[in-house]
């Protein structure tokens, strides 16, 4: 019992290609692509703010921000990363500190790994 195991904590990102594939039929290519270029940015300004706000125990800024990434994730297919900052206004509004720091720590990895798997598709036909 002496002995501390570290879990590996991945999960796989699957972003809604038919989210993406709609957007550029809309807006065409370049039009799509400034879509979700400035998406991705507001995304990681959110992701950030929403980390810096918790540190601060600002949770009423840290729910709105949360809200706003919900619907920016939406937008470019990130349902994941949507879902995830929706559980993190569940464990503000329910004043659970235990989970939110939980979720919390959830919502950082998905919206690294969201980040990362749409940037690696960025060149690549949706």
């Amino acid at each position: 019992m002496d002995q501390v195991r570290i879990l590996a904590q991945e999960e796989r990102i699957r972003l809604d290609s038919d989210q993406l594939h709609s957007l550029y039929e809309q807006l065409g290519d370049v039009g799509a692509e400034e879509v979700v270029c400035r998406a991705m940015e507001e995304l990681a300004v959110r992701l950030s703010l929403i980390e810096r706000l918790y540190r601060q125990d600002r949770h009423g800024e840290m729910r709105k921000s949360a809200r706003s990434l919900t619907g920016i994730a939406e937008q470019i297919g990130m349902n994941t990363l949507s879902r995830v900052a929706g559980d993190v206004i569940i464990c503000i509004d329910t004043c659970d500190e235990v989970a939110m720091a939980a979720t919390l720590s959830r919502l950082l990895r998905i919206g690294e790994q969201s980040l990362t798997e749409i940037w690696d598709m960025q060149g690549v036909e949706v």
